[in-house]
Order: structure tokens, then C-alpha cells, then sequence
């Protein structure tokens, strides 16, 4: 890997806002994974990571949101980062409401029933994750992150082994909570349909160690 001086750190993003990620090299031992990964994501700009299984794309949503610092190269971000796993990754011995609260010290109890209304859980407040279906924990990710009024979402294929209704329902919701907080948003995603429905720009990973396709596919203009 090199001098660990030359390891990745996150930090606050310039004063336009955007948010820049330059990977020289990320490795798993002698195994190198990611090689020259660089792109940008503009402040409310909805950005998708496509690519083969296996490739990299979760290792470099975790660099992005800060949890693995051992790279080499730079990631600027904003202080308020929300990320959804694949998995919900919710306290099973904690209610629902709990579940935000905890997480956002700040967030009031109403302020906390309030994002569980928006995602449809505004019955469930009290019950824990263990009594929720698949389809509830993920809403219930989604109202956590979203509590925290990110400046970033990241989001790690958070529709995955649902049934195509569920799925539809955490798209379109996902959708709907993106438009209404406007964060920039980095997702991953296997699908190029829900790429090409969500996302403002799409990009791809390939080769090994992976680095980005030559060219992003630009979808949409940024949602007004």
C-alpha cells in the first residue's frame, strides 16, 4: 500500500460544495482492488455506481462514507453523511422511534414520529425491528438516514432480495424522500433500471483492479 502517509482521509468539501473522490489505489493485502477511481458529485446531484459483482463497488461506498481509511489518495465530503447497507442494519433490541433517536441525539421524539410517518411507519413507532418485515426494516433505515438531514446519502444496493412490489414501494419512496431533501447521493446498484431511474449520472466500474469506464452516461438534469 505505501507510506501510510499517503493514506486517505475524509474531510469537510470545498466551498462550492462538491463533494470529490480520488482513489489512487486501494488494496485488501497484496490484492489490489480499486486503481485510479476519480469523480465528483455536485450538492444535490443523484450519482450511480454500476459494475459486476465483486468488483468494488460496496469498498468504495465505505472509503467514501469514512469507514475504511486505509487507501491511498483523498475524499472530500460534507460533516453530515446518511448511509443504508444492503442489510438494515437497525438495534433489534431498540423500538422503531428508538432506532432515530438514539442514532440523531438531537432529534426529538415528535421530530422522530414525524420521519417514521413519512415512510409509512407512523403506526410502528413503538415495535422493534424483529416485529417489522423486510420491506418495514428498510423503510425504517431510510427514516434514520434521512432524520439526519444528510448532506451525502449513500446508499448500498438498499433494494436488494426484496419481492418487485416491495421493491417498487422503496424506489419510489426513495425517490420521493431524495426529491424532497435534495442531498447528494451515491448509490450502487445492480440494476440498470433503477440506475437509470434514479440517478442523474451513471457510473461504471471495470477491468481489475477496477477503475471507471472512459465515460460516465449522463440520464437526467439534476431534479429541480
Amino acid at each position: 500500500m505505501g507510506d501510510p502517509a499517503t493514506l486517505g482521509t475524509a474531510r469537510a468539501p470545498l466551498a462550492d460544495g462538491m463533494i470529490r473522490v480520488e482513489i489512487k489505489e486501494k488494496r485488501f493485502g497484496r490484492l489490489p482492488v480499486l486503481s485510479h477511481v476519480a469523480f465528483e458529485v455536485a450538492p444535490a446531484e443523484t450519482v450511480a455506481i454500476t459494475g459486476p459483482s465483486g468488483i468494488g463497488k460496496s469498498t468504495l461506498l465505505r472509503i467514501v462514507a469514512g469507514i475504511d481509511k486505509e487507501f491511498a489518495g483523498r475524499v472530500d465530503t460534507p460533516a453530515r453523511i446518511a448511509m443504508v447497507f444492503q442489510e438494515p442494519t437497525l438495534l433489534p433490541w431498540r423500538s422503531a422511534r428508538e432506532n432515530l433517536t438514539l442514532v440523531h441525539p438531537g432529534l426529538t421524539r415528535a421530530e422522530a414520529d414525524a420521519a417514521l410517518a413519512r415512510v409509512g411507519l407512523a403506526e410502528k413507532a413503538g415495535d422493534f425491528p424483529g416485529q417489522l418485515s423486510l420491506g418495514q426494516q428498510r423503510r425504517l433505515a431510510l427514516a434514520r438516514a434521512f432524520a439526519g438531514r444528510p448532506e451525502l446519502l449513500i446508499l448500498d444496493e438498499p433494494f436488494v432480495s426484496l419481492d418487485p412490489e416491495t421493491a417498487e414501494t422503496m424506489i419510489a419512496l426513495t425517490e420521493a424522500l431524495i426529491k424532497e431533501a435534495r442531498p447528494a447521493t451515491l448509490f450502487v446498484t445492480h440494476s440498470e433500471t433503477e440506475a437509470r431511474r434514479l440517478a442523474t449520472r451513471i457510473l461504471s466500474l471495470r477491468g481489475s483492479p477496477a477503475t471507471l469506464a472512459p465515460h460516465a452516461v449522463p440520464i437526467k438534469g439534476v431534479n429541480p
